[in-house]
């Protein structure tokens, strides 16, 4: 394992020049302090744990100190937020510190997001706040525990400087990694400025660092946005399985790795309800929970315009049109095994759409049902989870097909069938009122409930001892936390 000192970094895209990024440095917090970190997450850079410990690591990811070889850059982008074109956006409160390779050969992004104020923050302080911090630290720490792709988290930094919102916060730092950085929004920038020369050397960037694979086929291009297009029905396949609404689908937060990214009023449902908005800003409801599949094409449209100097729009239009099969087929897939099927029949797709709609007749939690569901036989099961409906003939009815589709699966003794379901149906989730409880206790100085859930949430499948609290419904106020953009 390696001390901090000893980081090996090699900073690919700042080598691209300032046409794509402003070197930058951070403003330092006051009093920077670790809140918590991830040791998975330091595992990825090959940094011993006991790191986090020390003072330099709160100063170096607080903004006081920085390694020589990083060149801190803040990147330009642009996208469409809510629809609409926004010409220019870029990093307006990160700084993407460098990149750092391992041991294994893999590239990481040190991103430290709340750094201060960029050419790119417009009228915003450039920092965040704990409260955010915190929630992004957390979910993409727990979205990687379900097997959601996700950019990861390797510490917050807490602080004494003032921020203001809707009230006075305290700023915090969150560096987070990921294999790259760039976003839809990079593409649509040099595309709409028609920048030709930084465009193509772009798509050459991330064509030969991220997609090499690709270079071997008759068109490079399009072997690319096929696998962007796979990667994102896919994430959004499991977005949708496992109930997790993203919130700011704006083509400026989808990662071209087809990774969760930038974390804001994000949410995982807890009753099931189709229609769920969980940013309070979303007026029309256009990122609510069952757009969230459209939207996906939609952003993928987006980039497809961006990449017309390099695909035909025949081929371009061709491959989006992948895009629905595949989250089809996926989701599916996921479905059924969460339902503890391991075959496929044609009206499984009816199977599960009929469970989700009396499900949100009846306000059944999403999560607590499935993991219920794998813990005894299908028959013992259903009879304890009929209460839980109010539509009881339709849940009877329902059931009686599930358990017919069960038994046409053979033979798996009940200790299979609880196995195989509980290995893909989490017992905890990031649930709003769990980051709140700790959130409350982390801004009076208490940061031990945030190293609780995140030890929690990083074995969602696992039953804990002493931790039933945390696979508990919500109390009713947990259930109405209105959650915003602003961080």
């Amino acid at each position: 394992m390696k001390a901090l000192d000893d980081l090996t970094f090699d900073n690919r895209f700042a080598r691209l020049g300032d046409g794509f990024s402003t070197h930058v440095l951070p403003e330092p917090i006051d009093a920077p302090r670790l809140v918590v970190a991830s040791s998975a997450a330091m595992a990825l850079l090959d940094l011993d744990p006991a790191v986090a410990q020390t003072p330099v690591f709160a100063e170096l990811f607080g903004g006081h100190k920085l390694w020589a070889e990083a060149e801190p850059r803040a990147m330009v982008y642009s996208g469409h937020q809510f629809g609409s074109y926004n010409p220019q956006l870029g990093d307006g409160r990160g700084l993407l510190l460098g990149e750092v390779y391992n041991a294994a050969g893999e590239h990481w992004d040190l991103h430290l997001k709340g750094a201060g104020q960029t050419p790119y923050s417009r009228m915003g302080d450039g920092r965040a706040v704990l409260r955010s911090s915190i929630r992004e630290f957390l979910a993409s720490e727990a979205l990687h525990a379900l097997g959601i792709p996700s950019s990861r988290a390797l510490c917050v930094i807490g602080s004494d400087t003032p921020v203001w919102r809707e009230k006075q916060e305290r700023a915090a730092m969150v560096l987070r990694l990921a294999p790259s950085h760039i976003r839809f929004g990079h593409f649509e920038y040099f595309y709409y400025t028609q920048k030709t020369e930084l465009h193509q050397q772009l798509a050459e960037h991330v064509l030969k660092l991220h997609f090499p694979e690709c270079q071997e086929q008759p068109e490079p291009y399009l072997a690319m946005f096929r696998e962007i297009v796979e990667r994102n029905a896919e994430l959004i396949a499991k977005w949708q399985a496992y109930g997790f609404c993203h919130g700011v689908m704006n083509t400026d937060n989808m990662s071209i790795l087809g990774i969760t990214f930038d974390f804001g009023p994000f949410a995982f449902l807890d009753d099931f309800d189709a229609h769920f908005i969980c940013n309070h800003s979303d007026h029309e409801g256009r990122y609510s929970f069952s757009n969230q599949v459209p939207i996906g094409q939609w952003n993928l449209s987006a980039l497809a315009q961006a990449l017309t100097p390099y695909i035909s729009v025949e081929s371009l239009r061709e491959t989006l049109g992948l895009y629905l099969p595949l989250y089809q087929a996926h989701y599916l897939d996921l479905m059924r095994r969460r339902l503890g099927l391991t075959t496929a029949e044609d009206d499984d797709q009816k199977l599960v759409e009929r469970l989700l709609q009396l499900m949100q007749n009846s306000g059944v939690d999403y999560t607590l049902f499935f993991r219920r569901l794998g813990d005894e036989s299908a028959a013992l099961a259903v009879a304890r989870l009929r209460d839980d409906f109010v539509d009881r003939e339709g849940f009877d009815a329902w059931a009686d097909e599930y358990k017919a589709r069960v038994e046409r699966e053979g033979n798996a003794s009940e200790t299979q069938r609880r196995e195989r379901m509980h290995a893909v149906n989490p017992l905890y989730i990031l649930r709003n009122y769990l980051a709140q409880n700790a959130i409350t206790a982390a801004e009076s100085g208490d940061y031990s409930e945030v190293h609780r859930l995140h030890e929690v949430l990083s074995k969602p499948f696992e039953e804990q001892a002493g931790m039933e609290q945390y696979a508990q419904r919500p109390p009713d106020w947990g259930k109405h936390l209105e959650i915003s953009c602003s961080s």
